[in-house]
């Protein structure tokens, strides 16, 4: 049994609402959503219920957990590193887990432990220089694809396949893993044929809702992080997110503004702004999560709404040098998210100095940090440009899997309010049907004519060249 969560975390959205900013909701706007929210909640969890939707119930697999834990108890100790192959939501959660709880990724190759890469696009750039550079008897590849058959994993795959088949011979089969449907898809079938280890990404939960399960969580056992803690910490929330009551769940209050501000008051951008380096990643998993959930054509009676409040990632006080001018005097389309931690493992004092930088000695880099987050919050409210805190203690393990947690379930309520299917991606399939008939996929030739006619039939006075 899960141990007892310690997590400190609020949600603060008193800079969302009228008493804190002229932008804000008035109280009766947010009050008149009760009902509205509790009908999206209901039905969130009818579905957790009835096994439609499997996300919310994923951090109380005590079992999953155990299974990940033993498997990277076995992991030889000579595997230094593991190649992780998986693209979108099968990358982009792990890579969040890592930046927050494995140190800055700039000193992957100083710090102890064992190293997890994620060369997360079909550009070679990355891949070709890491084959350069790992020795196939020290890495472990583990390949991450819900459908199993997502182009940009299958070729990396069969890329590394044969680098570990030329360095290990019929021993590569005991450095490769694979992550995807319990049941169907060509990476099942490779592991049935090959004997490989293989773990399962529920049916009922969707790829961009999958790091809570083996998807982020089995690489970062392998990095040695604390899994366990991670669960806990979403399990917690996912009781908080629970409440019927609108103003004390937090989740249902992140969706609730969100929409409302974006409908009453056509703020359509949603900026997440941790002022925390450790969770610069979580802003892009956070962006496909609410990009490819929200962003539909379609409401689920076939109409055409086209909503989406669109994503955007920033880090604070980085982008307070770059977006922070857009996000202050430009359209009035954007609320913020900002995260503020409370407590960081590391401060560095600033030495007393003369002339113009003598203000600052006495106070730490952390202050800095503090005072810029509270500065800009309070100058963007100042001006009717509303933003939310999200407040945690501490950049940990339980902290990052409420937040993940949190944001997951937002999404979930958002698309109800939206009255949209928030767990497909129609738009996704265009683009790769086209592709596959690029590639010679059997079924799609027709694509690869569209393509070709398209190009054919393609103007071509419109372009500069030198």
């Amino acid at each position: 049994m899960l141990a007892p969560p310690m997590l400190k975390i609020a949600l603060d959205y008193a800079y969302a609402m009228r008493d804190g900013t002229p932008g804000g909701l008035d109280r009766v706007e947010f009050d008149r959503a009760q009902p509205s929210f509790e009908a999206a909640l209901d039905a969130v969890l009818a579905k957790v219920t009835d096994g439609t939707l499997g996300f919310w119930d994923a951090p109380a697999d005590a079992a999953l957990g155990k299974a990940i834990a033993d498997f990277a108890a076995r992991v030889p100790a000579e595997v230094e590193d593991v190649l992780v192959l998986g693209i979108g939501g099968s990358s982009l959660g792990t890579r969040a887990i890592m930046n927050a709880l494995a140190g800055p990724p700039e000193l992957t190759y100083a710090r102890p432990g064992r190293r997890i890469h994620l060369p997360d696009n079909s550009d070679p750039w990355v891949l070709a220089e890491l084959l350069r550079l790992l020795a196939p008897g020290k890495t472990l590849a583990l390949a991450v694809s819900k459908s199993g058959g997502t182009v940009e994993t299958a070729a990396q795959v069969l890329v590394v396949r044969e680098w570990l088949e030329k360095g290990l011979g019929a021993k590569w089969t005991e450095r490769f893993a694979v992550v995807t449907d319990p049941n169907v898809g060509p990476l099942r079938e490779m592991a049935r044929a090959h004997d490989l280890a293989a773990f399962d990404v529920p049916s009922n939960i969707g790829g961009r809702f999958s790091v809570l399960t083996a998807v982020g969580l089995l690489p970062a056992a392998m990095a040695g992080l604390d899994v366990a803690g991670v669960l806990r910490g979403a399990a917690s929330m996912a009781e908080q997110c629970r409440s019927r009551q609108l103003a004390s769940n937090p989740a249902g209050v992140l969706a609730v503004v969100s929409t409302l501000q974006h409908r009453l008051h056509g703020r359509n951008i949603h900026v997440l702004m941790p002022y925390a380096d450790s969770l610069r990643s979580l802003t892009a998993w956070f962006v496909q999560l609410w990009a490819e959930s929200l962003g539909k054509r379609t409401d689920r009676a076939g109409r055409t709404v086209e909503v989406g409040p669109t994503p955007v990632p920033a880090i604070g006080a980085t982008d307070q040098h770059a977006q922070m001018q857009l996000f202050m005097e430009g359209p009035r389309d954007k609320i913020l998210t900002f995260i503020d931690v409370k407590e960081r493992p590391v401060d560095l004092p600033i030495p007393k100095a003369d002339g113009a930088f003598g203000y600052l000695g006495g106070h730490t880099l952390l202050g800095v940090l503090d005072a810029e987050l509270r500065g800009t919050r309070l100058a963007l409210a100042r001006d009717g440009r509303p933003s939310m805190t999200v407040e945690i203690e501490r950049v940990d393990a339980e902290h990052l899997g409420a937040l993940f947690f949190l944001f997951e379930a937002a999404t979930a309520i958002a698309g109800e309010l939206y009255d949209i299917n928030a767990f497909d991606q129609p738009g996704v399939e265009a683009g790769k049907r086209l592709a596959f008939g690029l590639l010679g996929r059997k079924g799609f030739e027709d694509a690869r004519k569209e393509v070709e006619d398209a190009e054919a039939c393609r103007p071509t006075s419109y372009r500069v060249a030198t």
